[in-house]
C-alpha cells in the first residue's frame, strides 16, 4: 500500500500566516507538544507533525478566514478527510481556523473544541459541506465516502479557533515568566522569519503525484522543519549571533586556552554539545529559560564582568536545574550569550 501526495499549493501571505500560528500552536499549545518532533510542510496537508521517529502524526488544515460558516468548516476538512481514509494512520485531525460563525458553536468561548460543541443544525451543515467537497475531489475514492466513515472522522476532528497575535505565539516559545521577552515588534520580526522559513520550504522541488510506503520517507524531500531549529532561531535572535557557530566565543577563550592543546577541539565539541541538549530537552524546557534568564540579565547588569565571576553570581539552585550542563559547558554558554550581547553594543 502507498501514500500518494495531492494538492500541495502555494499560499497568500494571509494563508501562510495561519500555517506558521498553527505550527506555533503545535509546538507549544497542543496537548502532545513535548512529543511533536518535525513540522512536515505542504506533504501530507498544510502542516503535519511527526514525532521523533516518525511514528505518529497529527495533521492540521489552517484556513485564515475569520467567519467561517458551517458549510464552509465542512469543506475544509476535505483534506483531513484524505488522510483519515488513507493507508497511514494520524493520531490527530486538527482544522485550524482564525474564527466562525455565530452560528457555529454551543458555547462560544470554547475556541478548541470537537463536534459537541456544534449546534445540532449547523452539525449537518458541516457534514453536507464535507461529503460534496470529497465528491468533488478525484483523490478520495467515492468508496471511502459513506455515513459511517465520516460521522466516524468527525467524532476525531479538533477545532482551534486562532485566538492569538504573532507575538503571543513567540512568545509562548520563550515562555511567559521570563524577563527577556523582546518588544512585540521584534517578536512579530521573529514570527515573520519562522514564517518565511516554512514557505521557503514549498519552493523545494514539487512533491506532488509523489508516492511514499513509510511515513519517514516524506523527510527525504527536506519538507521540514524541528521543534530544534526553531529554537535556535529564537535564541539566536535574542542574543544577535548563531549560537552554534564553529569558533570559540571570545568571553571564553581564556578557559580555552588553559586546556592542554590536545584536548581543545574536543572539549569545545562537548560544550555545544551539551548546550544542544540543554536547549532540545524539553523534560527541562522551562528550567533552560529560567538559567537563560538569569544569564541574560546578570551580563547586562555587570557588563564588564567575566565569565567566571557571572557564574558565581548565578543562583546555585538554577545552576543544577539544567542537568545537560556541567560546569565547563555552562560557562561556555554564558560566554556565548555575553558575547552576542557585546556584538550587539
Amino acid at each position: 500500500m502507498v501514500y500518494t501526495v495531492s494538492s500541495s499549493e502555494k499560499l497568500r501571505k494571509s494563508a501562510a500566516d495561519s500555517e506558521t500560528k498553527a505550527l506555533l500552536y503545535l509546538m507549544n499549545f497542543h496537548e502532545n507538544r513535548d512529543e511533536i518532533h518535525y513540522f512536515v510542510v505542504d506533504f501530507f496537508n498544510d502542516l503535519t507533525g511527526m514525532d521523533r521517529m516518525a511514528g505518529r502524526l497529527w495533521d492540521i488544515q489552517s484556513k485564515g478566514a475569520k467567519n467561517n460558516s458551517p458549510k464552509a468548516l465542512g469543506k475544509e476538512l476535505v483534506t483531513l478527510y484524505k488522510n483519515f481514509v488513507s493507508y497511514f494512520e494520524f493520531d490527530s485531525y486538527i482544522l485550524f481556523v482564525g474564527g466562525v460563525s455565530s452560528a457555529v458553536r454551543i458555547d462560544s468561548t470554547k475556541n478548541i473544541f470537537k463536534m459537541d460543541n456544534i449546534q445540532e443544525s449547523s452539525q449537518k451543515k458541516l457534514k453536507e459541506g464535507l461529503i460534496e467537497e470529497a465528491q468533488s475531489k478525484t483523490y478520495i475514492n467515492p468508496s471511502d465516502i459513506t455515513d459511517k466513515k465520516i460521522d466516524e472522522f468527525l467524532r476525531n476532528v479538533l477545532f482551534v479557533i486562532d485566538d492569538k497575535e504573532p507575538s503571543d505565539y513567540v512568545k509562548s516559545i520563550i515562555k511567559d515568566h521570563i524577563a527577556l521577552i523582546p518588544k512585540n515588534n521584534e517578536l512579530t520580526a521573529i514570527f515573520n522569519e519562522i514564517r518565511k522559513i516554512q514557505s521557503d520550504k514549498k519552493n523545494t522541488d514539487p512533491v506532488e503525484s509523489i508516492s511514499i510506503t513509510s511515513i519517514d520517507q516524506s523527510l527525504y524531500y527536506y519538507r521540514h522543519l524541528t521543534s530544534g531549529q526553531i529554537k535556535t532561531l529564537v535564541i539566536g535572535r535574542l542574543i544577535n549571533k548563531n549560537p552554534f557557530e564553529k569558533a570559540c566565543p571570545v568571553p571564553f577563550i581564556d578557559i580555552y586556552s588553559s586546556f592542554p592543546p590536545e584536548s581543545r577541539k574536543d572539549a569545545l565539541e562537548e560544550c555545544k554539545l551539551a548546550f544542544s541538549r540543554a536547549l532540545f530537552n524539553k523534560n527541562c524546557a522551562e528550567e533552560f529559560w529560567i538559567l537563560f534568564n538569569e544569564i541574560y540579565n546578570k551580563i547586562l547588569d555587570y557588563p564588564n564582568k567575566n565569565v567566571e565571576e557571572i557564574y558565581s553570581l548565578l543562583d546555585k539552585y538554577t545552576k543544577q536545574s539544567c542537568p545537560d550542563f556541567d560546569v565547563l559547558s555552562l560557562k561556555y554558554f554564558i560566554a556565548t550569550v555575553k558575547e552576542g550581547l557585546q556584538n550587539d553594543n
